[in-house]
């Protein structure tokens, strides 16, 4: 069985946002142990997820239930990236295939080829379309649900079919329909239960079920029970200072003014004390939330102020920008300032043209925005 995530320096730098480390760790634990394919698993994770957060993909206010999981821009890989995820992933199916052989009821074969199919499916999901990731989505469910089978306690493999059931009961009625026929049901009650079950009793996994409980949790509408997985998080994990912003944000649902204005204030001191990993956090993005959560909270002057900062400054990913933009015209509109409003909605078209925000932001050019 692999460590747990706190005693592998690898995911302590992967949890901390640190993917170029986490990386180099989990490249000298393959070397170490060239027959084990859950490195060579971590590898081909950490490449991905280095690119979803540059990619602004790991940001739960760009996941909200007014966004579609379908509509969104797709994520581009460099040649070196495409060649190394591909290598990580080809070994490792290799290596748990080969084990399987000997034994088809190896449970950690069977985890551990489950995990590579659904890292693959969640790769082509970002980079090609909802259709290409099928397959191995449908494959990493079946070889989860066959270790619960072989061994009811092994909690981790509730992960995949739990996180399957819920995105499948999010998408439109024709896309659920085209998961059932691969085999991947829709329960977004049960899904969260599973997942639930990971959060609390999981080894390898409760970390992710944490992670992905509270974006769920604010698609939801619940930022409530966010809190908990989100304060978890932020204990082990410290340097991830995406944690700290996301509780900000949980806050600011709550309509919490006081406790989000000082949940961001504090991310912006430890950023300025120097606090470790607090340099790699871009100053443009505290301004970004800043000024959302004054939007939220109706304090025009001072949200524009902010968010004019935040989309010129640079620092942000694209999503993230085109929505401080589309955020910009919303409060021009609403202090009946149309000219300003029409000019930042069409830069947040620009920065995403097909994305959810950039159909937001067509709307108001049409028509002005209302509260």
């Amino acid at each position: 069985m692999p460590p747990d995530p706190l005693e592998n320096p690898g995911f302590q730098h992967f949890y901390n946002l640190e993917y170029d480390e986490a990386l180099a760790d989990f490249t000298a634990q393959a070397a170490r142990n060239p027959a084990l394919p859950d490195a060579y698993n971590h590898i081909a994770q950490t490449i991905l997820f280095r690119q979803m957060y540059r990619s602004g993909a790991l940001e739960s206010d760009l996941i909200t239930s007014a966004n579609s999981f379908l509509r969104r821009s797709k994520m581009v890989f460099s040649s070196a990236d495409d060649k190394q995820f591909s290598n990580a992933i080809g070994r490792a199916l290799e290596l748990s295939q080969a084990r399987l052989k000997n034994d088809p009821n190896d449970t950690s074969a069977l985890y551990a080829l489950g995990v590579s199919r659904g890292i693959r499916a969640n790769y082509n999901f970002m980079i090609k379309k909802f259709v290409d990731a099928l397959g191995d989505a449908s494959a990493a469910r079946k070889l989860h649900l066959r270790v619960l089978e072989l061994n009811p306690k092994f909690t981790d493999a509730q992960l995949i079919p739990g996180l399957d059931e819920y995105v499948i009961s999010s998408l439109p009625w024709g896309w659920k329909m085209l998961g059932a026929a691969a085999g991947l049901p829709a329960d977004r009650d049960h899904g969260i239960r599973m997942l639930t079950v990971v959060a609390q009793s999981g080894r390898n996994d409760r970390f992710d079920a944490e992670a992905l409980l509270a974006a769920i949790y604010r698609r939801e509408k619940r930022p409530a029970e966010a809190l908990a997985p989100l304060n978890d998080l932020i204990r082990n994990f410290p340097r991830g200072f995406l944690m700290r912003i996301e509780v900000a944000e949980m806050y600011g649902d709550l309509g919490a003014r006081d406790k989000a204005m000082a949940a961001i204030d504090g991310v912006e001191q430890m950023r300025r004390s120097g606090a470790p990993g607090y340099a790699r956090l871009p100053e443009a993005k505290i301004h970004y939330t800043r000024g959302n959560l004054l939007f939220l909270f109706n304090d025009l002057d001072k949200a524009l102020e902010e968010l004019k900062i935040a989309a010129a400054g640079g620092g942000l990913s694209a999503p993230a920008a085109a929505n401080a933009w589309l955020r910009t015209g919303q409060i021009y509109d609403l202090k009946s300032q149309r000219t300003q409003a029409l000019e930042a909605y069409r830069r947040a078209i620009n920065l995403g043209p097909d994305s959810d925000v950039a159909d937001q932001a067509k709307g108001y050019v049409s028509s002005r925005y209302k509260r």
